[in-house]
C-alpha cells in the first residue's frame, strides 16, 4: 500500500506542529495516514487508499461519513445563515429539549465545546454546589485533558500523570480501581465529608472497553447519597451510543446527579454538554455562583447537526442496525480468538468492540461470553476478564500497536491508534464490511 503523500505531509507537519499532530492519539508510528475524505463507512487517504473505518472520529460519527439528507440539509442551512452570533438561537433550545426529553436524569443542560470542557465544568460545578474539593476518579478512566483528572496512583498516593499539573492539584483527586466496591467504600469512610463528586465513565472506554460488574454503579450511587456527594457519569463516549437515546445510564438503571456529553450530541462537530438535576445545574452562572462561559458554546451549526442526528436516530433503525453489526463483529471475533489466541479477550457492547491482547492463561473461549465480556459471574472466564484499567494496561500493547494495527491497515481496515481506545460501528457500515473485517482479523491470527 503506497503512503508516500502521507509520509511527505507528516514530514512537513513535524516542522510546524508538536509531534506532527494536533492530538497525541493520532501519532501513529511510523506515521499516520492523512485522510482526504470520508465515504459512508470508509475513509480515503491522500494516497487514494481506501479503508473500512472503525475510528469514526473516535466516536462522534454515529451515522457515518455520508450524512442523511435531513441532517446534511440542516447543517448547510445553519452554516449559510451565518457562522455564529454570540447570541442565543432557537436550535440550541430545541436540542436541549430533545436531550431533556430522552435522558431521564437530565432536567437542565449547558452546552460547551468539547468533552474536556464538559468534564472540567462538571467538576467545578460539583465543587461549587457541595462546597467540597476532592474528586474520586477511576484508575484508567479518562475525562479529557484537565488538571483535576490527569492523576494516577492510588487513593493515598495520587500524583500527576503528566508534566504541567501541580502536585497540589493531584492531592484533591482520589484514584480508585474501577469495579472495586471495597476500595470505594474505604475512600468514603476516610474522606467522605471532603468528597464533592465521583466522576466515572459508565463503561471504561478509553482503557479498553471494561464493563461494570453488576451492582458497582449502584454502590457508587448509595455512597454518594450517604455522604452528600454528587455522582457524575461521563457519557462523552457512551452517550447516545450505548443504550440508544437513554444512554448507558438507562441500560444500567442508575441515575447520576450530573452527566457529561460530547461526540454524538454534536453530530460530528465540536461539542460538549453538562446535564443533570436542575437544582444542581442552576448553580452555573448567570443563574448561580459557579462561573462558566464560552464564545462558541451552543454553536448553531453544531446544535443543528446534533439535533438532526438524534432525531434521525429516533425515527429510523439506527440503533438496531449498529448494535446488530456490533454483536456480529464480537461474535465473529470470539470465534477467531477461540481458535488462535484463547488468552485474548473480546470486549464491547452495542456498537463498541475491541480485542484486548490479554496475557493470562484463561479457560477456553467456548466457555466465554459469546458477544463480548459482560462481566457475567457464571462465565468460566469471569476472573480473568479485565475488571480495571490496570488489567488492560498489562495486556500486549506493543504487539497490538506495532504488529496488529499495521497489518489491519495494509488490508484496508482502519482501527484506532492503540488497544486502549474504543472502536465504533456506524449506521453506514454493512454486513459486507463486517465480513471483510473478520476476514482480516482471521488472517492476522492464522
Amino acid at each position: 500500500m503506497n503512503r508516500e503523500t502521507s509520509r511527505d505531509l507528516y514530514d512537513r507537519a513535524l516542522s510546524v506542529m508538536p509531534g506532527g499532530v494536533n492530538s497525541s492519539v493520532r501519532a501513529i508510528q511510523p506515521y499516520p495516514a492523512f485522510v482526504r475524505r470520508g465515504d459512508g463507512a470508509h475513509v480515503i487517504d491522500v494516497d487514494g487508499n481506501r479503508y473500512v473505518d472503525y475510528v469514526m472520529g473516535y466516536g462522534p460519527l454515529l451515522l457515518g461519513h455520508d450524512l442523511p439528507q435531513p441532517v446534511e440539509a440542516a447543517i448547510q442551512r445553519a452554516a449559510s445563515e451565518g457562522p455564529m452570533y454570540g447570541a442565543p438561537t432557537e436550535v440550541e433550545v430545541d436540542l436541549a429539549e430533545f436531550v431533556v426529553r430522552h435522558v431521564p436524569s437530565v432536567e437542565m443542560i449547558r452546552f460547551v465545546n468539547s468533552g474536556t470542557e464538559a468534564t472540567v465544568s462538571a467538576v467545578r460545578l460539583a465543587r461549587g454546589y457541595t462546597g467540597r474539593d476532592k474528586i474520586v476518579v477511576m484508575q484508567g478512566g479518562y475525562h479529557g485533558a484537565q488538571e483535576s483528572t490527569l492523576v494516577e496512583g492510588d487513593a493515598e498516593h495520587p500524583r500527576p500523570s503528566t508534566s504541567g499539573v501541580p502536585a497540589a492539584f493531584a492531592r484533591e483527586t482520589i484514584p480508585v480501581p474501577f469495579n472495586d466496591e471495597e476500595a470505594a467504600r474505604e475512600v468514603f469512610e476516610r474522606h467522605g465529608e471532603e468528597i464533592a463528586a465521583v466522576l466515572v465513565e459508565p463503561i471504561l472506554c478509553n482503557t479498553g472497553i471494561v464493563m461494570p460488574v453488576d451492582g458497582y454503579h449502584a454502590t457508587l450511587r448509595d455512597l454518594c447519597d450517604e455522604y452528600g456527594s454528587l455522582l457524575v457519569f461521563d457519557e462523552v463516549i457512551t452517550g447516545f451510543r450505548v443504550g440508544g437515546l437513554g444512554c448507558a445510564q438507562g441500560t444500567f438503571g442508575v441515575t447520576p446527579d450530573l452527566t457529561t456529553f460530547g461526540k454524538i450530541v454534536g453530530g460530528g462537530f465540536p461539542v460538549g454538554a453538562i446535564g443533570g438535576r436542575a437544582e444542581v445545574v442552576e448553580h452555573f452562572s448567570p443563574a448561580g455562583d459557579v462561573f462558566q462561559s464560552g464564545t462558541f458554546s451552543g454553536h448553531p451549526v453544531t446544535m443543528a447537526a446534533g439535533l438532526e442526528t438524534l432525531k434521525y436516530a429516533a425515527a429510523h433503525d439506527v440503533y438496531d442496525h449498529v448494535n446488530a453489526l456490533g454483536e456480529r463483529l464480537r461474535e465473529g471475533l470470539t470465534e477467531i480468538v477461540a481458535d488462535h489466541a484463547p488468552e485474548y479477550t473480546v470486549v464491547g457492547t452495542d456498537s463498541l468492540f475491541k480485542v484486548i491482547f490479554t496475557r493470562a492463561s484463561t479457560p477456553a473461549q467456548d466457555q466465554a461470553c459469546t458477544a463480548g465480556c459482560a462481566q457475567d459471574p457464571d462465565c468460566a472466564r469471569y476472573e480473568q476478564c479485565p475488571k480495571t484499567g490496570g488489567d488492560v494496561r498489562r495486556a500486549e500493547t506493543e504487539r497490538w500497536e506495532r504488529l496488529f494495527r499495521p497489518f489491519m491497515a495494509e488490508r484496508g481496515i482502519m482501527l484506532t491508534a492503540n488497544q486502549f481506545e474504543s472502536q465504533f460501528v456506524s449506521y453506514a457500515h454493512t454486513e459486507e464490511d463486517v465480513e471483510e473485517t473478520l476476514a482480516a482479523y482471521r488472517a492476522f491470527f492464522e
